[in-house]
């Protein structure tokens, strides 16, 4: 508590003692009745700290604004896939842009894979042709399941944790991200046919 005061007095009477001495000074300095003008030199050096501070204050800005998280989209919350979207066993991958992962029915039951690839991070797309998911970066193949069967990659697609709502919703959390390093039957989630 003393410190506190302390702080307001000295704010306040350092406050005042500043008007006061501002005051003294006027009365000290005496009138002219030239205007004062400004000289070339004064003007440049204005000219100049103005801007430099100009300048500075563009860099501030531009650096918190860079350094500033952005928070785009659902991504790390919990996102819910309506059942009309839940592909069939083995049919094509239901694709959350939104969430960043695609929804995948085995005969286990769903999965949601991460689509950024556990090698370098390159979003890797499903390819309809050969019913797998390729990395277009190096060139790593993941099966339905998000097994690895060729490429760079250390592992297996990772997971995000899931769960089947009783009228056959889907929520997928976005911020729970599980990491494998093979496929097991019970890392996927029953469906209700």
């Amino acid at each position: 508590m003393f410190p506190l005061v302390r702080t307001l007095a000295g704010i306040l009477v350092g406050g005042l003692g500043v008007r006061l001495a501002g005051i003294l000074a006027r009365f000290q300095v005496g009138h002219s009745t030239r205007p004062r003008s400004i000289t070339r030199r004064g003007f440049v050096r204005n000219a100049a700290l103005g801007a430099v501070l100009v300048v500075l204050a563009q860099l501030g800005v531009g650096f918190v604004r860079f350094f500033w998280p952005n928070k785009t989209g659902a991504f790390g919350g919990r996102i819910a896939v309506e059942a009309a979207n839940v592909p069939p066993v083995n049919g094509t991958p239901y694709r959350n842009s939104a969430g960043r992962f695609y929804l995948v029915h085995t005969e286990d039951g769903l999965l949601a894979l991460w689509w950024k690839c556990p090698h370098l991070g390159c979003t890797v797309p499903w390819n309809e042709n050969e019913q797998s998911f390729h990395c277009p970066c190096h060139g790593s193949i993941y099966l339905y399941n998000g097994v690895r069967i060729a490429g760079p990659a250390p592992r297996p697609m990772d997971l995000m944790a899931l769960e089947v709502d009783p009228t056959g919703e889907v929520i997928v959390d976005t911020g729970k991200i599980i990491e494998r390093t093979d496929y097991e039957p019970e890392q996927a989630v029953p469906y209700p046919a």
